[in-house]
């Protein structure tokens, strides 16, 4: 048939021009002579397509599509893949089943807002989801799927890669109390965070079979670098080590799944406020960290090691000459006169 009635009430055509398939609704169509008009008007638009007359439509392509397509880009090329949240959040945020062309250059916009405020994320962090999204859009054009993508007219935020923000010595007191009167469970991985310079997500994943006792020492296998790194264990985070239930293959549990840390961004924030601590980030642990070493004089290649930081330049970051320091310097100077 190719005009019918499905049991709904609506009208469908279904015919065949050249080979090329077509099944579609009849929109509108509340007759069978309205519906069959609706055809004609398809198999004179399909001829015409047919014939280079007038261009095809792009076929919809839904974002669960290209997705697939950056997943399996990413398998191959990314030391990141696996590591890092861009589709998990891309597809939450838009929809895995929403089409790419309803991915509009405002909703972009949109989504960049919600990843500063709902997330909290940098403006590096930011610019990577937009360059993940971005990569999706290419790979579809490269696949022939689609022909635009609206990324490439979104703006990214300007990076301060310079940034640095540590923990002085008095906030770390304020941040230790107010972690044991609300949340206890967050002083292990703190005090983890800031006796090893270890990122978030390697704490989390830290397992019994990355500590060696014998020697004292931590050996991260799975880093950003894609080296692996060993660092000693320090007399405080031994004792911490020492209290941790060893029947889980992780070290860090959390109590209520049973199962590793995935995020616990609301309780650290919580603790921040109470010790009014200020655009502080649980990452900022590690630049603390390195920012210790250096002002005590650690070599810097030694920093570079413990942090397991690709290039030296990125360590140099933590270098914070302070006036008093700068004045020695021109002593320094002064003195050959």
């Amino acid at each position: 048939m190719a005009v019918y009635r499905k049991n709904n009430g609506k009208y469908y055509c279904q015919f065949q021009i050249n080979g090329e398939r077509i099944h579609r609704l009849c929109v509108g169509a509340t007759t069978i002579k309205e519906a069959e008009k609706i055809e004609n008007a398809l198999k004179y638009k399909l001829q015409q397509q047919q014939n280079g007359i007038i261009p095809r439509e792009p076929k919809k392509i839904k974002l669960k599509t290209i997705i697939q397509l950056y997943d399996e880009y990413a398998k191959i090329n990314k030391k990141s893949y696996g590591r890092d949240a861009f589709t998990k959040y891309i597809g939450e945020y838009f929809g895995r089943g929403t089409y790419t062309n309803e991915i509009t250059i405002e909703k972009i916009e949109k989504f960049k807002e919600w990843l500063k405020t709902e997330r909290e994320s940098t403006n590096s962090t930011i610019n990577k989801y937009l360059a993940a999204l971005s990569k999706m859009f290419n790979l579809g054009i490269n696949n022939k799927l689609l022909k635009e993508n609206p990324v490439s007219k979104v703006k990214k935020f300007k990076e301060d890669n310079h940034r640095i923000r540590y923990l002085t010595k008095d906030e770390e007191k304020r941040l230790f109390k107010n972690i044991d009167e609300l949340y206890p469970y967050l002083r292990p991985l703190v005090v983890c965070a800031l006796q090893t310079g270890m990122r978030r997500g390697e704490i989390f994943k830290l397992k019994w079979s990355n500590i060696d006792f014998d020697y004292n020492f931590i050996e991260l296998l799975e880093t950003k670098s894609g080296k692996s790194r060993k660092i000693p264990i320090s007399d405080t985070l031994m004792e911490i080590l020492n209290k941790q239930s060893r029947t889980n293959e992780y070290v860090f549990i959390n109590q209520e799944t049973g199962k590793p840390y995935v995020d616990i961004k609301n309780s650290f924030h919580t603790v921040l406020e109470k010790a009014n601590i200020e655009n502080f980030k649980f990452h900022d642990l590690r630049h603390t960290v390195g920012t210790r070493l250096v002002e005590k004089g650690t070599p810097l290649p030694v920093v570079q090691e413990l942090l397991g930081h690709a290039k030296i330049s990125t360590t140099m970051r933590y270098v914070h000459s302070n006036s008093k320091q700068k004045q020695e310097a021109i002593s320094i100077l002064n003195s050959y006169n």
